[in-house]
């Protein structure tokens, strides 16, 4: 509904982010924005929330949003040692 709404303000492009990790102390925290053309793949629009994938689907997925994505963007941040 939101992205609808930018879309129709004619707003061309919206990233959608997400996170992965175990906090910011436990280690590594995983952050990743993707760009999608409109209207969403078929293929895509199964997804809901990763966490509730099975790990084979998830990887499926992730090969298919690369691949289909205007562009992404994936960074990797670790725990600092002081």
């Amino acid at each position: 509904m939101i992205e609808r709404k930018l879309l129709d303000s004619g707003i061309k492009f919206i990233a959608g982010c997400d996170e992965a990790g175990r906090g910011p102390c436990a280690g590594p925290l995983v952050v990743a924005a993707v760009i999608l053309d409109f209207p969403i793949n078929k293929e895509l629009s199964r997804i809901t929330d990763s966490k509730a994938l099975k790990e084979n689907v998830r990887e499926e997925l992730f090969e298919e949003i690369k691949a289909r994505a205007l562009d992404y963007s994936i960074i990797e941040i670790s725990k600092q040692v002081n």
